[in-house]
């Protein structure tokens, strides 16, 4: 663990300069103008402070540049928190090199072509990953969930897409 504290640490640090203003922007129910939003994908989960490991894994994966491009891209975007409650040394098994198939497997298994908004979300049952398994979407009283995890927070806006936190990460199903 103590590389990948390293590597977030200095992930985080280089690029502090990111804003979070995205992050503070909610699911707009009352029909107002959200403001525009500050960065692509990755800058705006390097700026949330939250999403630390996500980002590390991302830049091993070698996704950086697909996930700073045009899109647009819907993030299921798992938080530190979420990684740190997977099964101990999963994540830097995940970081090796030698494992990087795996480890993009995993995070494009987060990713939907297309911005999906909190909106649109819930009126899905299911939606096909960039991964190309589909995940499972249900609302409830109590939220909406994909594959079991708990959306957070919906409508992280960036100007290649949207993030919406989750609190776990999803594994895609077994080849």
């Amino acid at each position: 663990m103590n590389a990948l504290r390293i590597l977030s640490i200095a992930l985080a640090s280089s690029l502090a300069t990111a804003s979070l203003a995205p992050l503070a922007q909610a699911h707009n129910h009352g029909g107002a103008s959200q403001a525009q939003p500050v960065g692509d994908i990755v800058a705006v989960a390097s700026g949330a402070g939250q999403f630390n490991t996500l980002v590390a894994a991302v830049q091993a994966a070698g996704l950086v540049e697909t996930l700073q491009g045009p899109g647009p891209f819907t993030v299921f975007a798992p938080t530190d928190a979420a990684f740190a409650a997977l099964p101990a040394g999963t994540v830097e098994d995940l970081l090796k090199p030698e494992n990087k198939d795996r480890l993009v497997a995993v995070l494009t298994y987060h990713v939907v072509a297309g911005k999906v908004t909190a909106e649109q979300v819930v009126g899905l049952d299911k939606a096909t990953t960039v991964n190309g398994a589909d995940v499972r979407i249900a609302t409830s009283g109590e939220g909406v969930t994909v594959n079991g995890a708990r959306v957070v927070s919906a409508d992280v806006m960036a100007s290649n897409g949207v993030i919406h936190v989750i609190d776990q990460v999803i594994l895609p199903p077994a080849n």
